[in-house]
């Protein structure tokens, strides 16, 4: 998934939609996903079935923007490789990586630096194909090119409008933080510093300030502030310089690699990279400790988290997910989590490859389905379960949307209001997506000792992968294959509907989104367990 993924749309859109910033975080947020309701009932599972039980450390690789090895929650949970001596510069296990005691970066250079802000695949394919294909006709290009030429067409379509659109929004947005801006700061002279809502509300009535009072309670009793808007210009700027830019390549200045010579060796061993807010994140919700009365309790007790940074912000490179599977394979993980996508993927057959090596070696892989309200059945979305050259799915694969904890959605007049069961943002597909896992509020690690509420597909897919690990955990002679099928066996069932992702007017059932038409749960999982191991074979 896109680290980031905002939805531009008209000024009314965005005092409407309740985003929130920098609220005060209840208790109930902060581990919801691990209670009761639409929660995964893993306090539960731990209090009534696990009690007394020993267990086996396992091993979960998180490919994605890299890892606060040291934060004080995941004291204890980071993986080590043992083989490797640290800060010797000697690769001490032979495995072709120096110093990976932790696991290892492909977006770094011996030197230390590290690719960040990058291009998305669709601006990459579109500026390889601009030189061969730029002024051409169908006439001018041989028979043989032509998918090619149709392919550069649509990249460079997709290119240009999102270049147009993030222009224009940036131009609306540019005079309307303008103009707030002065308004905020009349406010702060009047209200002072940190003025509330209350005090707003109350100022719509002094002459002086009314109006201005005015335009910044809708804004506030919504949640929106100032320098939100601020945010969204940064976004337009991020767009614009880095995402839907041709003329950079930061790949080429910092390893100066061939990305379809998919061969190890490059990288580094900075395992936190410029920003590790969402690897950290998900790290967290897999195996955050639990019980220490910090933070937040991850899913799984027993274990070892390996950090392979591979996701840069914008789109991830083939070559790197590939090197980062086989890793993880090579080096002992039983559970790789990947909440990252893209809409483009070049080096597919070796993608593919990557996987099928997974696969034969009975590791799990739990892949984030996307965050665009899009129908994985019928979009494209890479990483996937089943390629078009496939003739079957990977059966180490699962798929996951993202729930909320609302049984019920409120949608006035057409505006979504507060999500149903299912995320508004979340991918779907009956076909596609496994199973949906709490992706909407959830509390977890960030750099620096700290924590936050994210949203995300990308959260949901850590509390699949933290299931898995705690299955494997306390029932060690399962395979991954067995502990897939228990977990998709055991998904709490939904019988209400909610609106469809992207579509708040049309009601569907979670049986219409994904194939199992249900939650993840932990204590049902553990249930299940118990029962299978007890059934004669």
């Amino acid at each position: 998934m896109k680290l980031h993924h905002i939805i531009f749309g008209t000024l009314t859109s965005l005092f409407i939609t309740s985003i929130s910033f920098g609220q005060a975080v209840t208790d109930e947020q902060k581990n919801w996903y691990n209670g009761p309701g639409l929660g995964m009932s893993t306090d539960k599972a731990y209090e009534t079935l696990l009690q007394g039980k020993t267990t086996q450390t396992v091993i979960v690789a998180v490919i994605d923007s890299g890892v606060d090895v040291d934060h004080e929650d995941l004291k204890g949970q980071i993986w080590v490789n043992e083989d490797e001596i640290p800060g010797n510069g000697i690769d001490d296990d032979n495995n072709g990586y120096i110093d990976d005691v932790h696991g290892w970066n492909f977006l770094g250079n011996a030197e230390g630096e590290n690719i960040s802000d990058v291009r998305l695949e669709v601006t990459r394919i579109y500026a390889t194909l601009m030189e061969k294909y730029e002024g051409k006709s169908k006439s001018d290009v041989p028979q043989e090119d032509q998918d090619e030429l149709a392919l550069y067409r649509e990249v460079k379509a997709a290119v240009m409008a999102e270049r147009k659109e993030a222009e224009s929004v940036k131009g609306e947005l540019s005079e309307t933080y303008k103009y707030l801006a002065q308004i905020d700061e009349l406010l702060q002279k009047s209200l002072g510093e940190n003025y509330t809502l209350k005090q707003v509300k109350k100022a719509r009535k002094d002459p002086k300030i009314g109006p201005s009072a005015e335009v910044m309670y809708l804004l506030m009793k919504e949640d929106v502030w100032v320098e939100d808007f601020k945010d969204y210009l940064d976004y337009c700027d991020e767009i614009l310089d880095y995402n839907y830019n041709p003329d950079i390549d930061p790949r080429a200045e910092i390893l100066g690699d061939d990305v379809s010579d998919f061969t190890g060796g490059y990288g580094n061993n900075d395992y936190e990279g410029p920003d590790a807010g969402h690897g950290t994140h998900c790290a967290g919700i897999i195996g955050a400790v639990r019980g220490n009365g910090i933070g937040n309790d991850g899913v799984a007790t027993d274990v070892k988290i390996m950090t392979l940074r591979a996701v840069p912000n914008g789109d991830e490179w083939d070559k790197d997910i590939a090197m980062a599977v086989r890793y993880a394979v090579d080096n002992g993980a039983q559970v790789i989590n990947m909440s990252f996508g893209k809409s483009y993927s070049p080096e597919q057959e070796q993608i593919i490859a990557a996987f099928r090596y997974a696969e034969q070696k009975g590791v799990l892989v739990v892949h984030a389905a996307g965050n665009e309200a899009a129908d994985n059945n019928i979009t494209e979305n890479y990483p996937r379960p089943k390629y078009a050259s496939m003739n079957d799915a990977f059966m180490n694969w699962i798929e996951v949307g993202a729930s909320t904890r609302y049984k019920k959605a409120k949608v006035k007049k057409g505006i979504l209001l507060r999500d149903g069961i299912a995320a508004d943002f979340s991918n779907y597909g009956n076909n596609t997506v496994d199973v949906f896992a709490p992706g909407h509020d959830i509390y977890s690690t960030i750099p620096d000792n700290d924590y936050d509420l994210y949203d995300g597909t990308s959260m949901a897919g850590p509390m699949v992968a933290g299931t898995a690990a705690l299955i494997k955990s306390y029932f060690p002679e399962l395979t991954m294959f067995e502990v897939r099928n228990i977990i998709l066996q055991s998904v709490q069932k939904m019988d209400k509907t909610m609106p469809l992702p992207g579509d708040p007017e049309k009601m569907v059932s979670l049986d219409q989104l994904s194939k199992t038409g249900g939650i993840v749960n932990v204590y049902n999982a553990i249930e299940l367990a118990i029962r299978y191991l007890d059934t004669p074979k």
